[in-house]
């Protein structure tokens, strides 16, 4: 490898697990306000539950071994140590796929993808259509994350995760795959870094909020105009706090694992195929998984930088610039917004692929993960490479 890489595991001290018990026992409940439950934001009865549940029965260290089953390593890249998973494919000849999370996820969103990407054979596939896999926690969250380390927004991520497959790891092309956050990187990367991709495949638009507007709207795209005034009206408090005031937010959530598990369970739950069930979506084990990571590494201040950049800055595809490579589309039915294709092509001009899943939501690595690995097997099926994309 070109670049210098340390291997390493994920080890949370046992006084860090004992500290995290006595503080959830310590928690000081708000009152439900009078209504619906989960109607003015997270449900007390629901955070009751799982706090109780993490401080007596949720088991860590099989969630941490769950994750050191893959290979990790270190780098040192834009003035940060950079965290990633790399899975080696079973195949002939494994492509190399970036797989990006977003907020409020983290790489624990792949264990269950990753294998299907890595080996599809042992799930019945072509193991023609593996992939090598590289997984990084995005810069500030997780593992990427040091006290008083610099912070990055969509821009800067792009840049430290195209250094890391291509300069790093030596891969002269490469695919891509992300949701949320990771769809905005994968798209800036189709905008900034053409020459280093094979194409990107992603389920969660990069279209600008304003892209919707024409003097003749389709009925198609009428109905994402109401989705959007709807979303901008009822669902973006929390982007305005992160992305005015993070370090505001960062002392509460920093400071009280029940706040931190409230403010992250409810966005599992708003935005997964859940109907209103968040554990129909997702375990217990699973959701404090990705909310003790973000506990124990203690990130969630630098994971609101991307927010931060996104309102003090322009959007990360400038005006009247397009994203130009092969771009794969899944929609999954409970995506937080469904831009139309008529809008979309306005920004990606080669979308080779767009196909609507029959359910799922914003997390469809951990909610569909089969699904998910069939429409990227299936995209980048006649995308791949040879030895170009490989490591020299």
């Amino acid at each position: 490898m070109p670049g210098q890489v340390t291997a390493t595991t994920l080890h949370v001290p046992e006084p860090a697990i004992a500290y995290l018990r006595e503080r959830l026992a310590r928690t000081r409940f708000p009152d439900q306000a009078p209504g619906p439950a989960w109607a003015y934001g997270t449900d007390l009865d629901y955070v009751r539950q799982l706090v109780e549940y993490w401080r007596i029965r949720f088991d860590w260290r099989a969630q941490e071994a769950r994750l050191n089953a893959f290979p990790q390593y270190r780098t040192a890249l834009f003035d940060i140590e950079l965290h990633f998973l790399q899975v080696p494919g079973r195949g002939p000849a494994p492509c190399p796929l970036l797989l990006l999370h977003g907020w409020p996820g983290s790489v624990f969103e792949f264990l269950e993808i990753i294998p299907r990407l890595t080996d599809p054979a042992r799930f019945g596939g072509d193991p023609a259509d593996a992939f090598t896999v590289v997984a990084p926690s995005l810069p500030g969250y997780g593992l990427s994350f040091m006290p008083g380390q610099r912070r990055f927004g969509v821009e800067e991520i792009a840049d430290c995760v195209a250094a890391l497959m291509h300069d790093t790891l030596g891969y002269s092309k490469f695919a891509v795959q992300g949701g949320d956050w990771g769809a905005i990187t994968a798209s800036r990367l189709g905008y900034a870094h053409p020459d280093k991709l094979i194409g990107i495949h992603i389920n969660l638009l990069a279209v600008r909020r304003d892209s919707d507007r024409q003097a003749d709207p389709t009925p198609e795209e009428r109905r994402y105009s109401d989705e959007l005034a709807a979303w901008l009206r009822e669902e973006t408090g929390y982007q305005w706090i992160q992305g005015t005031r993070p370090q505001t937010l960062a002392f509460a959530l920093t400071d009280s694992p029940a706040g931190l598990a409230a403010w992250i369970v409810e966005k599992f739950r708003s935005w997964s195929d859940c109907g209103g069930e968040v554990e129909r979506a997702f375990s217990r084990d699973e959701l404090l998984a990705n909310i003790a990571f973000y506990w124990f590494t203690g990130a969630i201040g630098s994971s609101f930088w991307p927010y931060y950049a996104r309102m003090h800055r322009p959007w990360p595809i400038p005006e009247g610039r397009t994203i130009d490579v092969p771009t794969g589309y899944a929609e999954f039915p409970h995506e937080i917004l469904r831009a139309p294709r008529s809008v979309a092509a306005r920004t990606y001009t080669d979308i080779r692929r767009w196909t609507v899943m029959q359910r799922g939501g914003h997390f469809a690595a951990m909610e569909e993960p089969e699904a998910l690995a069939d429409e990227v097997r299936a995209f980048f099926r006649p995308l791949r490479v040879s030895r170009a994309a490989r490591p020299d």
